[in-house]
């Protein structure tokens, strides 16, 4: 008669989980509990399902990945760093993809935490506090974006920071009227509005406006567009993302042409036609690799000790000054 799981912990006196601890070696489990379960293994002649525990162990070398906008090269370049060090620790990356919907996101992360992946790596929505619950989801880390109320791991690069150095790089030259445009309103989109600011300390009168839109290239055409027509005398823009900056330099090449040849333009992530249009355009490259592959290590180190202490790691961008 052979016998299950279940039956060596009846005879242990203890849960199944408990037994599944012992039996996988993870996990901690007190010397009596230990000595219980590796007794009633003997007596009753236990033998591991191997083909379901080779089941569950497959299972549990899935990682979740859920990116706010897949479309994004810079998500794209989180991506693959993300995938080079989870097959470096033998795990598959599911990838998710919220669209900025908070609704998709609680979907995701419900849909994972059912399918028991051994963690998630999370850019979060701005409404995400309402949705995590580190105490029912598989170990968890944040990438990109923190979220208010939440000590979690994280990885994020200093945004106002980054923000600050490329206004001032603006300010070093002869632009009087300076606006920006920024996504919408979420925890980077918050930072670098700070930066923008702060960099007017002393020049508050070459500040012109904030303009805060979905991050789309659409949405950064239509703006730079009503920005032109409603404000003649701005003559330089910050846009905070290579969509933005995308859609923001279509609209300048067609409606502001004397912006662009002034060198009145610059942007955040390094879209890969900033090098190659005349005068190229000075960014900020932010270190997606870096931050894909220390978001995912930070996952393994949680995975494999979940008690851990709460890590945040904080990266700076590079101003890449060009167009002189």
């Amino acid at each position: 008669m052979s016998h299950s799981i279940k039956d060596v912990a009846l005879r242990a006196g203890c849960s199944i989980a408990t037994v599944s601890r012992v039996l996988a070696g993870k996990g901690y489990i007190s010397d009596e509990a230990r000595q219980k379960v590796e007794a009633a293994v003997k007596e009753l002649g236990y033998r591991p399902n191997r083909v379901a525990r080779s089941l569950r162990a497959q299972r549990s070398r899935v990682i979740g990945l859920v990116l706010s906008d897949i479309c994004n090269p810079f998500f794209s370049e989180i991506s693959r760093a993300v995938e080079r060090v989870a097959v470096r620790h033998g795990y598959t990356v599911l990838i998710c993809n919220t669209d900025e919907d908070p609704k998709r996101e609680e979907h995701f992360l419900k849909l994972l935490e059912e399918e028991k992946v051994a963690g998630i790596l999370l850019s979060p929505t701005r409404a995400s506090a309402k949705s995590l619950d580190s105490s029912i989801l598989p170990p968890l880390v944040l990438f990109d974006r923190k979220v208010a109320g939440k000590h979690l791991d994280s990885v994020v690069i200093d945004n106002e920071e980054a923000a600050l150095k490329l206004t001032r790089h603006l300010l070093a030259g002869k632009h009087q009227k300076i606006a920006g445009i920024f996504g919408a309103k979420s925890y980077t989109a918050s930072a670098r509005i700070k930066g923008f600011q702060a960099a007017f300390i002393g020049a508050e009168t070459r500040m012109a406006g904030i303009y805060q839109v979905p991050a789309f290239e659409a949405e950064g055409a239509r703006i730079m567009a009503e920005i032109l027509t409603n404000e003649p005398l701005v003559d330089a823009v910050v846009c905070s993302s290579a969509l933005l900056a995308t859609g923001a330099y279509t609209t300048l090449r067609q409606k502001g042409p004397h912006l662009l040849e002034a060198g009145g333009f610059v942007c955040f992530d390094d879209p890969s036609w900033a090098s190659f249009v005349e005068p190229s355009v000075s960014v900020i490259r932010q270190p997606a690799t870096t931050l894909g592959e220390a978001a995912a290590d930070l996952l393994m180190k949680r995975i494999v000790d979940p008690t851990r202490s709460v890590s945040e790691i904080v990266l700076r961008g590079d101003l890449i000054e060009r167009g002189k």
